[in-house]
């Protein structure tokens, strides 16, 4: 535990729906859902007016339709996020050395190794001045909490929200600790709770009155001990700069149940091709390919092969997924398929063309067994009697998927609005603009076309020489809108 609450959390509000609010006029105050929208779709993000209704992360996207009929439901612009993210984190790097990014939206910044906040003044001020910076530059709102360790920094960030900054000061964390929850703190899930619960034990008060004995005892000592020291408010981890992935995967679940065994690996090829963009994009390579696969009974398969060396190449990930793919047995039906690398490194195997014979010696080795023929198919490979095939609703909305940005030749830059019957409904407005109208056109119209995102803040204020001076922001001081401390 530090003397100063020199550790700051940030948490962007809302992120992804915060995003799309700022991007399209027409959303504004309004209810707003991103996430997955097919009959198998869990919610991401709900704007604030959404949350009032109900609807929360990791809703069935059904489920929240019911709470929000009238909400919009847009697709998730990855693009965006991370450009957006980059933003934030640029600024939070330029505050200290040590910035732990946990996500897209969430970091930790050790105030302290960048000489930015030494008491609870200075942290509360440039606390401010982050909030502010944020706004300016990507016009949307974080909330910010300042303690003397990542696990209170990180609750304090929690009661700011919205668009707010909490501080705890050394020496109150078991005072106000006490009142809350168990839930609160990290680590403690349903389960969990619920089995506290039923042992009498409901806030932190109660958790560090029990003793560690009795923690150990109810869920085991290693879990146990380290709830106590939560309890006491204790947490002396430090703040890491390196924050090494794992693996990359991007994976997809689909509405209707997969069952032609071309379309499965066009799906898996497809995949792997977006896994490589992924991993070049985070300028790592990777040694081992592993495929996923979930059943129509929900059985989940998982299979990997290591190849000889790191690799970045898309047909050679393509190649090791397909092969993976020959191994499983696809029959009744795919939910889900996955693609992802691990054994990342920051170097590529530099002879990929050995590489590459490596994989087709491999296939030419390859025994697993054939499906029969079916009667009068032509070539020797494996064919179902029904092969699926998508209707044209759902080419369509793969095609122009709803909230995504296209451009007209005529009317400029929108988003979509929504496709189906042949049609795709577009809204076209920009960010910091009016509402716009909307236009209706068909799904082949050639003067159509998918866009990238605009920017949200068109002409925002420079901040080059952050955090040595602020401009003045344009809109006055955030300190009002949702600041607090707490003693």
């Amino acid at each position: 535990m530090r003397p100063a609450p020199t550790i700051l959390h940030l948490d962007m509000d809302a992120f992804y729906a915060s995003a799309e609010q700022a991007a399209k006029p027409s959303l504004r105050g309004k209810a707003v859902v991103v996430g997955g929208l097919g009959p198998r779709g869990v919610v991401a993000t709900a704007s604030y007016e959404a949350r009032l209704l109900g609807v929360h992360s990791a809703m069935p996207t059904a489920q929240a339709r019911r709470l929000a009929p009238n909400a919009a439901y847009l697709v998730p612009r990855f693009s965006l996020y991370r450009s957006v993210s980059e933003q934030v984190m640029e600024l939070l790097g330029r505050l200290s050395p040590l910035v732990e990014p946990l996500s897209l939206d969430e970091a930790f910044v050790d105030l302290e190794a960048g000489g930015t906040a030494d008491d609870s003044a200075s942290a509360r001020a440039t606390g401010e001045r982050l909030r502010t910076a944020i706004r300016e530059v990507t016009g949307l709102s974080g909330s910010v909490g300042l303690a003397g360790s990542k696990m209170l920094a990180k609750i304090a960030s929690e009661q700011a929200k919205p668009d707010g900054l909490v501080l705890m000061e050394p020496g109150t964390e078991r005072e106000l600790l006490a009142p809350m929850p168990v839930r609160t703190l990290p680590g403690v899930g349903p389960a969990t709770g619920d089995h506290l619960r039923r042992a009498g034990m409901t806030t932190v008060h109660d958790l560090a009155e029990a003793g560690e004995a009795e923690l150990v005892r109810l869920v085991g000592k290693a879990h146990g001990h380290g709830l106590h020291r939560m309890a006491l408010g204790l947490d002396d981890r430090p703040v890491v700069a390196e924050r090494d992935a794992k693996s990359v995967s991007v994976e997809d679940t689909f509405d209707v149940d997969l069952h032609d065994r071309v379309r499965v690996r066009a799906e898996v090829e497809r995949l792997a091709v977006r896994c490589v963009e992924r991993l070049r994009s985070a300028d790592r390579s990777g040694r081992t390919v592993v495929l996923k696969v979930r059943r129509y009974d929900f059985s989940t398969l998982t299979r990997s092969e290591t190849l000889r060396g790191p690799t970045d190449d898309p047909t050679v990930v393509r190649e090791a997924a397909a092969r993976l793919l020959e191994a499983v047995d696809t029959t009744g039906g795919v939910r889900l398929l996955g693609v992802g690398v691990t054994g990342l490194a920051d170097f590529t195997q530099e002879d990929l063309f050995a590489q590459a014979a490596d994989a087709r010696e491999l296939a030419a080795r390859s025994t697993v067994p054939e499906k029969p023929v079916a009667e009068g198919a032509q070539g020797g490979g494996p064919v179902d009697e029904e092969p699926d095939r998508e209707s044209a609703e759902q080419l369509a909305a793969r095609r122009w998927p709803a909230g995504h940005d296209v451009r007209h030749a005529v009317h400029g830059h929108g988003w979509v609005q929504g496709s189906g019957v042949g049609r795709v409904t577009v809204r076209f407005e920009e960010p910091g603009g009016p509402v716009g109208r909307v236009v209706t056109f068909r799904v082949d119209d050639p003067e159509l076309s998918p866009a990238d995102p605009l920017p949200l803040v068109r002409d925002p204020v420079d901040y080059s020489s952050w955090p040595a001076s602020l401009p003045k922001s344009r809109s006055g001081p955030l300190s009002a809108a949702g600041g607090e401390s707490r003693p």
